[in-house]
């Protein structure tokens, strides 16, 4: 999938807990290859509203821009 599809994809696709304990914390998402970084981004933007006061990314691989 293009990244528009990418993200058109994933809306509403994660949820957390309603007894989840986010605010305040720092997380940290680990993703084996990173394409678009479209569900990274997704789940971060969902912990930040949530509260969370830090969210970082690790990936083991990034794939390649188009063109690059």
């Amino acid at each position: 999938l293009d990244a528009a599809s990418r993200r058109r994809n994933l809306r509403h696709a994660f949820t957390l807990a309603s007894d989840a304990l986010v605010r305040g914390r720092h997380f940290a998402l680990v993703d084996d290859v990173l394409t678009t970084g479209a569900t990274a981004s997704t789940l971060a933007r969902l912990l930040k509203r949530a509260g969370a006061a830090r969210v970082d990314v690790y990936c083991l691989a990034r794939t390649p821009k188009p063109g690059d």
